[in-house]
């Protein structure tokens, strides 16, 4: 993804996606069609976790998820904006993922793409906060659920990130 992007780790030994851009602003809604088709230009890529060694792949319906789903309809103010800037991370995002947990597909309309059951892990990043002269002054670091689905070949698809919250630790210093 972005050059932009490093893992740090924060005092509790937790590692963290710091992301040092702000791609996507403004002052009311995200524009989630920016984030379609910015997400497009990942389809395809591959990357690793690095608790467990699975592959997991950036698919072709992520962008649509991503930027479509339920969870992200419902995200306002700075959650929307959050996820949307998290897109420039989700490489190093996987990367750091942990805690998986498999449960098995409950949707008929998923029995091809996730026949084998779902992932879900937990990453974290952190955005800049800007002040008044434009200088970073801090970042807001947030929690959110990687939602990987297990195709029946045995390959491993990011889907979405879900139910994203902002983390009330210490936020890493610039």
């Amino acid at each position: 993804m972005d050059e932009k992007v490093k893992i740090i780790t924060n005092n509790d030994g937790k590692k963290i996606v710091q992301i040092n851009n702000i791609r996507f602003k403004g002052k009311r809604a995200v524009n989630w069609e920016d984030v379609r088709l910015y997400l497009n230009d990942y389809v395809g890529e591959m990357y690793t976790i690095a608790c467990t060694e699975d592959v997991v792949y950036l698919g072709k319906d992520l962008p649509d998820e991503y930027a479509g789903s339920e969870d992200t309809y419902c995200l306002k103010g700075t959650m929307a904006k959050a996820k949307a800037n998290a897109a420039q991370g989700l490489g190093a995002m996987i990367e750091i993922a942990t805690d998986g947990e498999h449960t098995s597909n409950r949707k008929e309309k998923h029995n091809i793409d996730a026949a084998n059951g779902w992932y879900k892990y937990t990453t974290r990043f952190a955005l800049p906060v800007y002040g008044q002269d434009g200088n970073i002054e801090r970042y807001n670091v947030f929690r959110g659920f990687m939602i990987i689905r297990y195709d029946r070949y045995g390959k491993k698809y990011l889907y979405d990130v879900i139910k994203i919250k902002k983390e009330t630790s210490n936020p890493p210093s610039c």
